[in-house]
């Protein structure tokens, strides 16, 4: 028992450690430290599928609107919305019957009819059948025009730089997909590329914004230096879209954006040359959940996508476990020290409780629990500076906000988190299925495309 908890806490221990050092500046890539300069502007289709997204369509085609990128169009995927989307989207574009038509390489839902915009000719509709995301996205592919495919939420705004930043970085031909930073819409300033906000937040999504700064600047830049980048997230993903295709676009899953970036690893297994990047200088916000109920329906269904993901390429995952940084950390992490961890954790806290052996594993239950609040506080601490790091941050007024917010997700969230990944985890064997998180309908204010554009680099 001794040799058991011994080598659970040492790799709950050990991820985490690896992840806090790896992500630091002496670690960089060179993909991080050279930028390339193209002559010429790769073009880029920006796909937005989008079902029943009255609430928040208008903040996205205004963003669109605001890109001063040369070489784009934008694809919206109505797909088989009931309420007022497509409406919105006819107001705000002026749309007219558009002779677009598709590559015939992917199958998806019929397309009802495909629109152009009158005022901005760069923006179409792809009108359809509801099929749900993937069944979008692969509609989006099959009418998308240029050469990468952005993938885009209906609620993520891009900042004006990304685009330029995006062309610089698939100018190095062995780099065929990529993921792209994503912040809190709720925090976006009038700056966008320096400055957050927590004003006027509530605490649910200040702990969000934690999870998301601790993901995206800590474990996924960690994880893509090792070419282990598992998660593209569907909020902003950049991919060549001859690769989209040659992979057989996406499957229906209940999720997406992990299915999409492990066929990708499956596909380039054997290709040393190609690769899957973070671009930490490409910036988007998201809007997050604002309740508990939406909460909940958001961390389950990305947990079911993990279980989906983990039976569906368990053939690759288990043959590559020791040969593919990807399939090593996908399994031993996110399965063993992600998953079961939680369980058996749990389960030690049960067994304390109704069995009354609390003594047995006293000292490791009060080395475990030193150990979850220290770290997860330093932890913390680490991401809010590597935020710093890259450029961004906190107005004065925030400090003591972001202090509570530690505090709070030190000794709650991470429990609430743990409770996430468990109920999700055997919830996908039962229910497949998942619910669409509400939209806020609140409106944000994006920055007009005359606004002065300033290339962010990051202060490494």
């Amino acid at each position: 028992m001794e040799l058991f908890l011994t080598i659970f806490f040492g790799l709950c221990l050990f991820f985490p450690l690896l992840h806090l050092f790896h992500c630091m500046p002496w670690f960089r890539e060179e993909d991080e430290l050279v930028t390339l300069s193209p002559s010429t502007e790769k073009g880029i289709s920006i796909l937005v599928p989008s079902y029943n997204e009255a609430g928040i369509i208008e903040t996205s085609i205004q963003s669109m609107k605001s890109l001063t990128y040369e070489n784009f169009e934008v694809v919206y995927i109505n797909d088989g919305s009931t309420d007022e989307t497509f409406s919105i989207l006819h107001r705000h574009l002026h749309l007219k019957p558009s002779a677009k038509i598709p590559i015939g390489k992917l199958a998806h839902n019929n397309v009802k009819k495909v629109y152009q915009s009158s005022l901005n000719p760069n923006i179409y509709v792809v009108d359809k059948m509801n099929g749900g995301k993937a069944d979008a996205l692969n509609a989006g592919i099959e009418y998308a025009s240029k050469e990468l495919v952005v993938t885009l939420d209906a609620d993520t705004v891009l900042t004006a730089p990304s685009l330029k930043v995006i062309n610089e970085k698939f100018a190095n031909p062995e780099v065929v997909a990529a993921g792209g930073m994503v912040h809190v819409l709720q925090t976006k300033t009038s700056n966008p590329l320096k400055k957050l906000s927590l004003a006027g937040t509530k605490m649910l999504v200040r702990v969000q914004m934690l999870d998301f700064m601790k993901a995206f600047y800590v474990t996924k830049l960690s994880l893509a230096r090792f070419q282990a980048l598992a998660i593209i997230s569907g909020a902003f993903g950049i991919f060549s879209k001859k690769m989209l295709i040659d992979v057989g676009g996406y499957r229906s899953s209940v999720g997406e954006d992990i299915d999409i970036t492990l066929k990708i690893h499956r596909y380039i297994a054997k290709q040393k040359d190609k690769k899957i990047l973070l671009i930490t200088e490409a910036i988007s916000y998201t809007e997050l959940p604002e309740t508990w109920k939406d909460l909940f329906k958001q961390r389950i269904r990305w947990q079911k996508s993990y279980m989906d993901c983990l039976v569906h390429f368990r053939s690759f995952l288990s043959k590559t476990v020791v040969t593919k940084a990807v399939s090593f950390f996908y399994i031993i992490e996110s399965f063993f020290v992600g998953i079961v961890a939680a369980y058996i954790t749990a389960g030690f806290f049960v067994a304390s409780a109704f069995l009354n052996i609390a003594f047995v594993f006293l000292g490791f239950i009060i080395v475990y629990l030193s150990y979850i609040f220290l770290f997860n506080f330093i932890y913390n601490l680490l991401a809010i500076v590597q935020v710093k790091r890259y450029g961004f941050t906190f107005d004065k007024g925030d400090r003591l906000r972001l202090f509570n917010t530690v505090v709070y997700d030190v000794f709650i969230h991470r429990f609430v988190t743990m409770y996430f990944v468990m109920y999700g985890s055997v919830a996908y064997f039962f229910n497949r299925d998942w619910k669409k998180v509400s939209r806020t309908g609140r409106k944000y204010e994006v920055e007009p495309a005359s606004a002065k554009v300033t290339t962010y680099r990051q202060n490494v």
